[in-house]
């Protein structure tokens, strides 16, 4: 049977591979630790667990329009202007069946055949596939890692051709957790205003941040930015959601209604309890989210810790996610050979001392690996204690 095109062209996602080899592993009886997965180790709260059960025994179980319910809008609403100083009407927010979803359509609704969207690397593995099965082309740029990995104005304005539609902004980052600052945004945005560049702004891991700094939404800094940008955003990381799949959008009234009408095509709706449940997410107490970052926060100080005293391993504190970005160059150099790349390391890894991390090549890297420290402190001891082991016998 023939395959389209489009879905020959797809790369599988490395961290969903990873992590279902993972998982076979551990049913087969074998102690796998997976620092693989992107999503919190804690349940969804109990607050939120309650108004699902509600929702269900108040019968919010049918259908409901294609963008989502106007209780979740208003609350989407009432969040951007709480967390983000913006200002939404109903017609310019859609929820979608996760964050994810809310990419798949936006590309689809503003990209034709051969149209460009810039992405700065390292990236989430599915912003290529993505702008591929749109019909456009990907152009990546590389963040150097003494910049944080991140892009500067200098190199956006190279990238821009006649095609460029749009140019993505993630940030806090999967996979490296670096966070742009307001001043570097402003820089951005101004070479995106000049060239009349749509900027897809995926915001999700906003509250996910546990030094001094602060999260800014490029859509705030300013009218002619505000116009111009869509707002990515969800419930999955911040109140540990993951499996409820409740993304939104947020942008000009144009678009959104077209991602509205595309849904209306493919998924119906978002799943009704888990609206209700969402609601209840954004307009319910933080103190869940606060314990969780600050159990991320030790986490990820313990892991920074760890990476940075074992031999050829080396990584910058991420501010914000629960990732670690590492650079493991050196430590591939000392391997005798064994491994070439961070896919053959990684294989290895997992084979020999039962820890799945990912290579950073789906993250646009050949130097990387990236682990998630969504995890517990027993675990990610085990893991680092093997880890260790494995790079120490070379």
């Amino acid at each position: 049977m023939r395959l389209s095109k489009r879905v020959q062209q797809l790369s599988p996602s490395p961290t969903l591979a990873i992590t279902a080899k993972a998982k076979a592993l551990k049913q087969e009886g074998y102690d796998v630790i997976g620092l693989g997965a992107g999503e919190p180790d804690f349940n969804t709260p109990d607050h939120i667990l309650k108004a699902a059960k509600e929702a269900m025994d108040a019968g919010h179980t049918k259908y409901t329009a294609s963008g989502g319910i106007p209780e979740l809008k208003q609350a989407i609403i009432r969040k951007l202007e709480r967390d983000n100083r913006l200002s939404y009407q109903p017609n310019q927010i859609i929820v979608t069946v996760g964050a994810k979803h809310a990419l798949y359509n936006l590309f689809q609704v503003i990209l034709d055949e051969g149209d460009e969207v810039i992405i700065p690397a390292p990236y989430w593995v599915s912003y290529i596939e993505q702008v591929k099965l749109a019909g456009g082309v990907p152009v990546v740029i590389e963040g150097e890692e003494d910049r944080q990995f991140k892009i500067t104005p200098s190199q956006l304005e190279k990238a821009i051709t006649e095609r460029t539609r749009a140019v993505l902004i993630n940030s806090p980052s999967n996979p490296t957790g670096m966070l742009y600052t307001k001043e570097e945004l402003q820089a951005l945005g101004k070479v995106c205003v000049q060239h009349d560049i749509l900027i897809v702004s995926d915001e999700i891991y906003e509250h996910l941040i546990y030094d001094d700094v602060q999260h800014v939404s490029i859509a705030s800094l300013g009218p002619e930015f505000y116009d111009r940008t869509v707002i990515i955003n969800g419930v999955s990381k911040t109140y540990s959601m993951t499996g409820w799949r409740i993304g939104f959008a947020a942008g000009p009234a144009e678009i959104i209604k077209a991602m509205t009408d595309l849904s209306s095509h493919s998924t119906s709706n978002p799943t009704s309890i888990a609206q209700y449940a969402a609601i209840a997410a954004l307009t319910g107490t933080h103190e869940p989210v606060e314990k969780m970052k600050e159990a991320f926060k030790k986490r990820r100080d313990y892991v920074i810790q760890r990476i940075n005293s074992i031999p050829g391993f080396a990584c910058q504190t991420p501010p914000g996610a629960f990732y670690a970005f590492i650079n493991i160059r050196e430590a591939l150099n000392n391997s005798n050979g064994k491994y070439s790349t961070p896919d053959e390391w990684a294989a290895a890894l997992l084979e020999k001392e039962l820890v799945a991390v990912v290579p950073g090549s789906g993250f646009g890297s050949n130097n990387h690996i990236r682990i998630s420290y969504a995890t517990s402190m027993e675990q990610l001891e085990k893991a680092f204690d093997r880890i260790e082991r494995f790079v120490k016998q070379g």
